[in-house]
């Protein structure tokens, strides 16, 4: 058995919620927010056979796709700020950061 740990972004998450339980896979949802961006993600806890694994990872890649997006850089906390001037920069956002854990032992009560 494993513990996949997937961080999606928020815009991502109905639908792989959708799609995991058209799968029959159970799920825990947790709202989280990211560092990067300082934007809402949501962190799935998936507690899965390891025969159905790689079923979980189809489900999310098919799910979460990754975006480009304009963010305005947050300003610089040491020294001056009167000379900075934020431009808005792409970056890649959505997708999903996914983490496998073996499980040791497991109880349903």
């Amino acid at each position: 058995m494993k513990l996949v740990i997937a961080v999606v972004q928020d815009k991502d998450s109905n639908r792989l919620s959708n799609a995991l339980i058209k799968a029959g896979i159970r799920a825990t949802k947790l709202a989280s927010t990211g560092g990067f961006l300082r934007a809402g993600n949501t962190t799935f806890l998936i507690g899965i056979d390891d025969d159905r694994l790689e079923e979980v990872f189809s489900i999310i890649k098919a799910n979460c796709k990754v975006r480009e997006q304009l963010v305005t850089p947050v300003s610089p906390m040491g020294g001056t700020t009167d000379s900075y001037i934020p431009f808005p920069v792409e970056v890649q956002v959505g997708g999903a950061a996914v983490f496998v854990l073996p499980v040791e032992r497991f109880e349903h009560f």
